[in-house]
């Protein structure tokens, strides 16, 4: 049996020299402080051998003879050969003939042997028996045979025939008489248990002196029995129908353990045979209980037998993996109560084979730790341990059991790392116990966390770490336990507390930095004391651990963290958020570390539960983007294509801080400008460009409410760069899908590059409330001219020209377009030369800059190698801005024209109205003051012309000059305006799609000029309505202005107006109208219906 000291030493567990206090742990589920002691006490020898009471160990008295075993061997030895073989020959006929053969129920083991009954011995008896049993019925030799319960009246006496045999066939000299009795022995019954333990005795007692011979006659037992009576497959379990012989290789296995024991010194060359044969008779027999206590007998005498042999050290052992997988499958088989001390004795046995060299493998130590804590881990809570045992004679203690079992395991914790004295051990092991720190049970938790208190317990006090290794598991460790500062048992929370204490102690100790362990002390103690639940309590724990954890251990304790996010238990969530916050708070996180942390917080955040917990982290990301801003965008922008947007919540989080929310706008826009020559760029490698990421990220950000007023803030390098970009895409040829996007689709599927380009290029004026913008090109389909290289051009100008046209952002963008100007980059000079030319037909462009600045930025663009830069460069100089004296010209020739254009039968109607339009554009800032007061009523004549090209060239001319007059002549062109609401109201049903659409635009500049309050909805149902509920609609945002007029009858007739527009929807029986027309009269009256026609009708019709 396994022998061990009162406590190890920190240099040798098994020391019998010194002892080891354990720190009091709380036990699981006792009442009171319980301690684990290191090692077992010598007294509890006996108590180990729970549940096998009849297994005596025979042999433990020979170590030191007695005087009656002196006179025994003696009389032995007296004896011849031939002497010996019959005293031999009626030991077995004894055995064989008068042997009460007890069958016991499911085949447990262990009961005594009862004597024969009384008989004679046969003629063969001889005076040397005669003589034993005179001494061992002597008075003194029974008084001496007591300790050994081996009294001739007791049920044992079968066991000393046993021992006699061992020791006359130990003391014979002829090997064959050896072989030969030895052989007879063992082709008796191996049914009872007592049997088996007799048969072993005694060939472990002969091995002493004939060991060859012994194993020569194991060997033919195994070839001619054990192998017959094996299992044809592991999952065979069909019994052996030979009782005399189905436990056959059980008795094998005692007598190699007996071997073992008796070996000596002879041991070592013998012990890999010995160990492959026990393995191999184990695995290839039926598995019951008497299999599994018979190789567990063995091994237990197997490593006692090693453990006295002081050159074991040095001997390199071959077979040692397999025979600890051997104890791994019974232990594993073990049932999920303790009723015998199976598990203690098991995992002490791995635990004096793991000292074995060569060192065991990492694998195997993984086997042995994952199997060890599962069989101890996953018992029953203590309160239920006692009432999950099935019905027995005598109730053990299971409170003795559980915690023996567990000192067990501390102890083989603690040989491991002593074994192998790094820290790398030591995350090995802590390891292992992952599952158990993340159950759900609280119990398993507690029993884990208890564990590994003790175990750093005892690194701290007695192990000194021979290494500096620092691995960065060390950090998920730490993670978990801190996971548990929080836990519902207050035995589990207290312990994770001090682990982490403990775990910082050795690191601290690694380090050699005796500032940092006197201060670690001082908080400790300061821990202890604190009852209060506060974050106080744990922000110098955080503090103690940002300043020892390598970057790697930090990084691993962080994302350790993130994981607990999403646990169901909200106090865990909370914990772990406030934990992470203060670590992100503290300043501590380097920039190597940011990538990892960014995509493990990206992985979690589908999974975390409580929106507290989200908002919180939410924080951290804002923290961590303030101190690491360039890092953290580009991580965000590597997480997820933009358009998947599971990480626009990290991207609001840094919206919070305002500042910050402009440095990312300003990285995006940097990324955005990153574009490699076409050249460069592999057709595979477009989609991962950081230009295309960056627009998408910017699209996206566009309609995200937290950085509205960031965008409204950076739009002219946006504009500008969304531009550029554009054209860039048009050099990749990246064109695919820009053309057949469809607005009102329900199919939700990415956009292509240059169709994310444009969409963010129009909804960077819809969501900045640049709306007019917007409506100006979406209602001259202006956005279509950006899907072309060819119109690309006429896109920017018209668009530039809008901007001017509302004063939308002209000093900033102006002030970017200089910027590209001077940009090395072609598209870049393109783009600021088209949007300048058109600027400079603005009315407030001097405010923003001088006619000399502008002058010099000009010239610039006249030696710029693209020709069309040079070409616009030169128009802008000529434009009445740069030179002032063509203004009066301009006037002159716009006299003229009006004069033509107002005869009696103007001529090339069309070509006139060109002109005009392009002098009204060139004066620009000039306006063209009272002309256009002539100009509009003339033009409005011309709405109901017969051909289509001219009263469309009528309509859009309309809405030039009302918004080209200046701020003089704008209530005479308001009435000017409002006289053409109705007539602009009927052609937006015009048969020419082509004067529909310019209605439109003209229509909305109208309801601009008049300021009406549903301008931007008005233009919604311009642009995009259909049908006649557009249309009514379009009514309905006239009427509603006046329904708040302070004219009464006004009121009564918007009123009026609006009932007659919803009474189909009201009296569904009249039928609906199917159009405008039908409406507002019927198709014969056409287009050229009138107010007046209108009003009777609307005042003659009551509700």
């Amino acid at each position: 049996m396994l022998e061990c000291g009162p406590a190890p030493a920190p240099q040798d567990l098994c020391s019998h020299q010194e002892s080891l206090s354990m720190v009091a742990a709380p036990s699981d589920g006792f009442h009171g402080s319980q301690w684990r002691s290191t090692c077992l006490l010598p007294t509890e020898e006996q108590k180990r051998d729970v549940g096998h009471p009849g297994r005596a160990t025979l042999d433990e008295s020979l170590g030191d003879r007695s005087p009656w075993e002196e006179e025994l061997l003696g009389q032995i030895r007296a004896m011849s050969d031939s002497q010996r073989s019959r005293v031999l020959e009626a030991i077995q006929h004894r055995i064989e003939e008068h042997t009460q053969v007890i069958t016991i129920p499911g085949g447990s083991s262990g009961l005594g042997l009862q004597l024969p009954r009384a008989g004679h011995w046969g003629p063969s008896t001889v005076f040397c028996l005669q003589l034993l049993w005179k001494e061992v019925a002597d008075p003194g030799i029974r008084e001496l045979l007591a300790p050994l319960n081996l009294e001739p009246q007791q049920p044992v006496e079968k066991a000393f025939l046993f021992l006699v045999y061992g020791l006359i066939l130990r003391e014979c000299a002829s090997s064959d008489l050896v072989r030969r009795h030895l052989m007879r022995l063992l082709e008796l019954s191996h049914q009872t248990a007592g049997q088996r333990e007799g048969m072993a005795v005694a060939s472990g007692i002969a091995s002493s002196s004939h060991l060859q011979e012994v194993w020569a006659t194991l060997e033919h037992l195994g070839r001619t029995r054990v192998l017959r009576t094996a299992c044809t497959s592991p999952d065979y379990q069909e019994p052996y129908t030979d009782v005399h012989w189905r436990w056959v290789s059980s008795t094998s296995l005692l007598c190699y353990g007996h071997m073992a024991l008796h070996a000596g010194e002879r041991i070592l060359p013998w012990v890999d045979n010995v160990i492959s044969r026990m393995v191999y008779y184990f695995s290839c027999s039926c598995y019951d209980n008497i299999l599994e206590t018979s190789f567990l007998s063995a091994a237990v005498m197997l490593v006692k037998a090693l453990k006295q042999e002081h050159s074991t050290r040095r001997y390199r052992f071959t077979q040692i993996p397999e025979l600890i997988q051997c104890l791994l499958a019974i232990l594993q088989k073990e049932p999920n109560f303790l009723a015998t001390l199976f598990r203690q004795k098991i995992i002490l046995v791995i635990m004096e084979l793991s000292k074995l060299q060569p060192s065991l493998k990492p694998v195997v130590k993984s086997r042995i730790l994952q199997t060890c804590l599962q069989s101890l881990y996953m018992l029953p809570p203590m309160e239920m341990l006692k009432s999950c045992l099935p019905p027995l004679d005598l109730a053990p203690d299971v409170m003795v059991l559980y915690q023996k079992s567990m000192q067990a395991l501390d102890l083989l914790l603690q040989t491991f790392i002593s074994e192998n004295k790094s820290m790398d051990e030591m995350c090995f092991l802590l390891q292992h116990t992952e599952p158990w720190l993340k159950s759900d049970k609280s119990h398993e938790c507690k029993r884990v966390v208890q564990t590994i208190f003790l175990l750093l317990k005892y690194v701290v006090d007695y192990v000194k770490l021979t290494d500096e290794a620092t691995p960065s598991m060390l950090g998920h460790q730490i993670g978990l336990l801190m996971l548990l500062w929080r836990d519902r048992d207050p035995v589990t929370q207290s312990h994770s507390r001090q682990c982490i204490y403990l775990l910082l102690q050795l690191l601290i100790q690694q380090k050699g930095s005796m500032g940092q362990f006197m201060h670690l002390n001082k908080m400790k103690n300061f821990e202890a004391k604190a009852l209060r639940r506060s974050e106080m309590k744990f922000y110098n724990l955080v503090k103690a651990l940002d300043r020892s954890l390598t970057p790697a251990q930090h990084t691993q304790l962080i994302l350790t963290l993130l994981g607990g996010l999403c646990s169901h238990d909200h106090l865990q969530c909370d914990l772990a958020s406030q934990l992470l916050l203060m670590i992100f708070q503290n300043q501590s996180i380097k920039v190597e570390q940011v990538a990892e942390i960014l995509q493990g917080l990206f992985q979690e955040l589908p999974s975390i539960v409580f929106k507290n917990i989200l908002q919180t982290m939410m924080k951290a990301v804002t923290v961590l983007g303030t101190q690491h801003t360039q890092e953290t965008v580009e991580v965000m922008l590597s997480l997820c294509h933009p358009s998947e947007r599971q990480v626009l919540p990290l991207w609001k989080a840094l919206a919070n801080n305002n500042q910050l929310a402009r440095k990312v706008l300003m990285l995006l826009y940097m990324k955005l400008k990153l574009r490699p020559p076409k050249e460069l760029v592999r057709l595979s490698q477009q989609a991962e460009l950081i230009s295309l990421l960056a627009l998408g990220t910017i699209y996206e950000l566009l309609y995200t409410r937290e950085y509205k007023a960031t965008v409204r803030w950076a739009f002219a390098g946006i504009l500008v760069g969304l531009l550029t970009q554009l054209h860039y895409l048009f050099e990749l040829d990246v064109v695919e899908g820009i053309s057949d996007y469809q607005e009102d689709s329900l199919e939700v599927k990415p956009l292509s590059p240059c169709r994310t380009c444009l969409e963010a290029l129009k909804g960077l004026f819809w969501t900045t409330n640049y709306w007019e913008v917007f409506a100006y090109l979406q209602l001259l389909r202006g956005w279509e001219l950006f899907e072309h290289l060819e119109t690309y051009t006429e896109g920017v100008t018209l668009l530039a020209r809008a901007m001017a046209h509302y004063d939308c952002e002209v000093k900033a963008v102006l002030g970017q377009a200089v910027i590209s100007l001077k940009s090395s980059e072609e598209r870049d000079n393109i783009v600021a030369i088209l949007v300048i030319t058109e600027f400079l037909n603005s009315q407030e462009l001097t405010q923003y800059m001088s006619r000399r600045a502008m002058d010099n930025f000009l010239s610039l663009g006249l030696s710029s190698p693209n020709q069309l830069v040079r070409a616009m460069s030169l128009k802008g100089l000529t434009s009445i801005l740069m030179d002032p004296k063509k203004v009066v010209l301009l006037r002159n020739q716009l006299a003229g024209l009006l004069d033509s254009f107002m005869g009696p039968e103007p001529q090339d109607l069309m070509g006139l109205m060109g002109d005009l339009g392009d002098i009204l554009h060139s004066l620009g800032t000039q306006g063209i003051g009272a002309t256009s007061i002539k100009m509009a009523p003339a033009l409005l004549s011309l709405f109901e012309d017969e051909q289509a090209p001219v009263r469309g060239g009528a309509i859009s001319l309309f809405g030039d000059v009302v918004h080209s007059g200046g701020k003089k002549y704008r209530p005479a062109l308001k009435r000017q305006a409002f006289q053409a609401l109705v007539p602009l109201l009927f052609h937006l049903v015009d048969s020419c799609p082509a004067v529909v659409m310019k209605t439109k635009l003209t229509f909305l500049r109208c309801a601009i000029l008049l300021k009406w309050e549903f301008r931007k909805e008005l233009f919604g149902k311009l642009a995009w309505g259909h049908g006649l509920g557009a249309e009514n609609d379009i009514f309905i945002y006239m009427a509603l202005i006046y329904l708040g007029s302070p004219h009464k009858n006004l009121k009564r007739m918007a009123m009026k107006f609006i009932g007659l527009l919803y009474r189909p929807l009201l009296f569904p029986e009249e039928g609906r109208p199917e159009n405008l027309q039908e409406i507002l009269g019927g198709p014969e009256e056409g287009l050229r219906l009138r107010e007046p026609q209108i009003l009777p009708e609307l005042s003659g019709r009551h509700h």
